[in-house]
């Protein structure tokens, strides 16, 4: 998704770095480790019927949409643009349709993603953290 437009904004590793770091670790300096270890991997453009591809469950699924969600509603790339601009909004929208997963639960994702993000986020991570971990216990 932060690739759709073919920028990716700082605000925008900034958030996935940072929601991704606070799933694996609660201590500080093992969160600045692990974004420095992450960060290589975001500016690698995957095709996203590649990366869709890899995605086994609902969960896993559902876990992709949130954070795509959220990442591409992070930042606008000037400031009279808009937040989610037409190259994220088609990259999103061929998400969903890749993903296959019922419009009631993208409703429900990013109305619970856009709650998340409007209280500073917060919630999202806890969401995310058991969900990462209820999905790893069942692997």
């Amino acid at each position: 998704m932060a690739w759709a437009d073919d920028t990716l904004e700082q605000k925008e590793v900034e958030v996935m770095l940072s929601r991704f770091s606070q799933l694996f670790s609660t201590h500080t300096a093992q969160q600045r480790y692990l974004q420095q270890q992450l960060q290589e991997y975001f500016v690698q453009d995957i095709p996203l019927e590649e990366a869709v591809a890899k995605l086994t469950t609902n969960d896993e699924k559902e876990l992709v949409l949130r954070l795509s969600y959220e990442v591409i509603n992070a930042s606008a790339r000037t400031p009279d643009e808009a937040l989610v601009n037409e190259d994220e909004s088609e990259a999103y929208t061929k998400l969903v349709r890749l993903l296959k997963l019922p419009a009631s639960t993208v409703e429900r994702i990013e109305e619970e993603a856009m709650a998340a993000l409007n209280q500073g986020g917060q919630n999202i991570i806890d969401m995310l953290a058991f969900r990462l971990r209820s999905h790893l216990q069942m692997s």
